[in-house]
């Protein structure tokens, strides 16, 4: 029976040497399962003397003890090993150069508004949003546009309710601002703004607005024209020019339309400015005395003015571009332009 033992011993070691995972339950099943080897010899062990009993139990278990440890160790080995060819499948050289992705860029009408907003932050302004779902107040009677106003018209002025609408200009920041601080104030509003126009090559239900407002003591149409002589002059080129023409706005008195001259032809009349020399870019005007004193400031004490301009149409000058559409299309091909 020590030969029988012995070879079984023998016959397992060998077996689980050069089997692989999948094997091994097999190896353990032949060998010391209810029905292996192992256990086929230990239930003979009925017909041996008193005597030998107990050696060959003691053998026995140190049979099963060393397939045990083997099968336990090759185990070991195994996950080793996987893991170890894992590892080197999974192996990244993060020294080697990344998968190249194509690069976007800014968008032309962001590029403008930010280069609209570092002109004017290099005056002394400050940029101020807010919200693009506004209160009827905000947007309507907080500056002088009462409720049978034509602006209020639901043609032309996208509502939610009759109290809620989506704002038609930035407006509202400036109102709100007011409400809550004490002059000096000097703050920009860029952002977007919607209209219920028809979509065409100069106009659409959504575009960008940045409007500016400066209400203080001493303010006057003065510092309103040098203000924007100034703007023009870093936006257009130093040789730009503006002028002044009356027009009306409820919110300023007065009010002006802003013309530049054309700072392709120098104000000698092309394509661009339509052989007139001048370019229509922003309205502005003085805060209307109505105006500062339903935000809460004595319009006898102080005085602000304010402008507004379409930031698609001065992306439009400046980048020559005729058609308002194409900023919206997501056509990579105008894109890819700027």
């Amino acid at each position: 029976m020590k030969e029988k033992l012995q070879q079984i011993s023998d016959e397992a070691l060998q077996s689980i040497e050069t089997a692989n995972e999948s094997s091994l339950e097999q190896i353990k099943i032949k060998y010391l399962g209810k029905k292996g080897e192992l256990t086929a010899v230990l239930r003979g062990m009925g017909a041996l003397s008193p005597e030998e009993r107990p050696k060959i139990g003691q053998l026995a278990n140190e049979v099963r003890e060393k397939i045990e440890s083997a099968i336990a160790k090759k185990v070991q080995q195994t996950k080793s090993k996987a893991l170890e060819l894992k590892l080197k499948a999974e192996k990244i050289d993060v020294t080697m150069p990344g998968t190249a992705l194509p690069a976007g860029h800014i968008h032309p009408l962001t590029s403008v508004q930010r280069e609209l907003e570092n002109i004017f932050i290099g005056m002394g302004f400050e940029v101020v949003e807010g919200p693009e779902v506004e209160l009827d107040y905000y947007n309507f009677q907080a500056l002088n546009i009462p409720e049978n106003h034509p602006a209020r018209d639901t043609q032309d002025t996208f509502y939610i309710t009759d109290k809620i609408l989506l704002r038609s200009q930035t407006s509202p920041v400036q109102v709100r601002t007011m409400e809550h601080r004490k002059p000096p104030i000097r703050i920009i509003s860029p952002g977007r703004v919607y209209r219920s126009d028809a979509l065409d090559s100069t106009h659409s239900p959504l575009f960008h607005q940045l409007e500016g407002l400066v209400v203080d003591k001493g303010i006057t149409m003065g510092d309103l024209k040098g203000t924007l002589e100034t703007f023009a002059k870093k936006m257009f080129g130093e040789d730009t020019r503006i002028r002044f023409r009356p027009h009306h706005f409820p919110f300023t008195e007065p009010s002006a339309e802003v013309d530049a001259s054309c700072f392709v032809c120098g104000g000698k009349g092309c394509r661009l400015c339509k052989g007139e020399g001048w370019i229509e870019i922003l309205g502005a005007g003085m805060v209307h005395p109505f105006v500062l004193s339903n935000c809460g400031i004595d319009p006898e004490e102080y005085s602000g003015f304010a402008f507004g301009l379409g930031i698609e149409r001065i992306t439009m000058i400046s980048r020559g571009i005729d058609d308002i559409r194409l900023f919206y299309e997501n056509d990579q091909r105008f894109l890819d332009q700027f």
